[in-house]
């Protein structure tokens, strides 16, 4: 009898930034690196910020975007590691101050009280990074443990890392 190895699960939160059209280039990554994978979206982003139907195509799951009800069954298993790429101004702001109003935000609040590794692909226009606000809540974020890629502005023909990601959580 051959024993089955269980994947590890990788949640992936996405953000709405236009880069969030490309998601598909991390998922197949995760895959490549033997994750499995499944999508928390924020609401706003689930509408029309990515293909959602090749998103599940790709992972074998739908994507969630709303808490489920009381008594039906959890989608994922438990995050062996969570992913929030592109993470928004918004997002993040919410995140570090604990304002877990959207399923996406709340999944991030709870995976760092269960020691979850974290790591985050940052989309923030520089004037919005400017803000002080955002600068306090990378500060927050980082003393949490969860670790940050490199600033990406969506300056145009620049690359987002998708992969940096992944490299972040060091598996």
């Amino acid at each position: 009898m051959t024993e089955q190895v269980q994947k590890s699960f990788l949640y992936v939160v996405v953000c709405a930034a236009g880069i969030a059209a490309d998601v598909g280039e991390l998922i197949t990554a995760a895959q490549e690196r033997d994750w499995e994978v499944g999508v928390i979206a924020t609401p706003v982003a689930a509408n029309g910020f990515f293909d959602t139907a090749a998103v599940e195509a790709r992972t074998g799951r739908p994507i969630r975007s709303a808490w489920r009800t009381p008594g039906e069954p959890r989608p994922f298993p438990p995050p062996d590691a969570v992913v929030v790429a592109p993470a928004t101004f918004n997002t993040v702001n919410k995140w570090a101050a604990g304002l877990a109003d959207t399923l996406a935000v709340a999944t991030l609040c709870e995976a760092h009280g269960l020691g979850v590794p974290i790591a985050v692909l940052p989309c923030v226009a520089d004037a919005l990074a400017a803000h002080p606000a955002y600068q306090d809540s990378l500060i927050r974020l980082r003393g949490m443990g969860v670790r940050f890629g490199p600033p990406f502005a969506g300056e145009p023909g620049a690359e987002f890392g998708w992969e940096q990601a992944l490299d972040l959580l060091g598996r």
